[in-house]
């Protein structure tokens, strides 16, 4: 099984993510767990250009396309072999991350990068994504009050640029209902982890 999880910056994904995946490890799930950009040291040398605060010059669609170029090595150095051996790969973004911030915030197109991903993925769309949504007000605070957090290139966008990426993820969740959860990240931490180890376990177990 495929998991993904989505959300503005600042969402929380990182914490619920640490309870549910112990509780399934403890009910004997093998878990493969990983990121995008990066999970693989290929896709994590495109992740440092993605990302690097100096490279400001970047253009829009380079940007987009070396997403792709990363999750398509992600994909085949690590998704797919454990999927093929029947672990369940639970994955921090994926290509809806790149519908919502270059599809929808940089006004690329989300049928566009679409297009981009599935030439990428062949087409691999995750079983199960969560979406972690909250107000981008609060997940930049959040941010802003981490000291320990990696702060990237695009968590320095204007708040109008992560208003859209939450609105085109609420988009893409009304477009796929079949996949998406929606995870109310403005509740307590421990409301949230629960959430999460439930709708990964109502998945898991049809």
């Amino acid at each position: 099984m495929f998991i993904t999880l989505e959300g503005p910056e600042g969402s929380g994904k990182t914490t619920a993510v640490n309870y549910a995946v112990s509780k399934l490890e403890e009910m004997g799930y093998q878990i493969v767990r990983t990121r995008e950009p990066g999970g693989t040291p290929i896709a994590e040398q495109i992740r440092n250009v993605i990302l690097d605060k100096n490279n400001t010059a970047m253009d829009e669609r380079t940007e987009a396309l070396l997403y792709a170029a990363s999750r398509r090595q992600h994909l085949v150095e690590k998704v797919w072999p454990a999927l093929k051996e029947g672990k369940i790969v639970i994955c921090d973004r994926y290509l809806d991350s790149s519908l919502a911030y270059q599809g929808g915030a940089r006004g690329l197109g989300v049928e566009n990068i679409l297009n981009v991903n599935n030439f990428a993925t062949e087409g691999t769309f995750p079983d199960l994504t969560l979406l972690f949504d909250i107000d981008p007000q609060i997940g930049l605070a959040r941010i802003a009050a981490n000291a320990n957090r990696e702060v990237n290139r695009l968590d320095l966008e204007k708040l109008d640029f992560h208003n859209k990426v939450r609105n085109t993820f609420l988009e893409l969740a009304k477009r796929y209902p079949e996949r998406f959860v929606i995870i109310d990240a403005s509740k307590s931490r421990e409301e949230v982890a629960d959430a999460t180890l439930k709708a990964m376990l109502s998945r898991i177990c049809k």
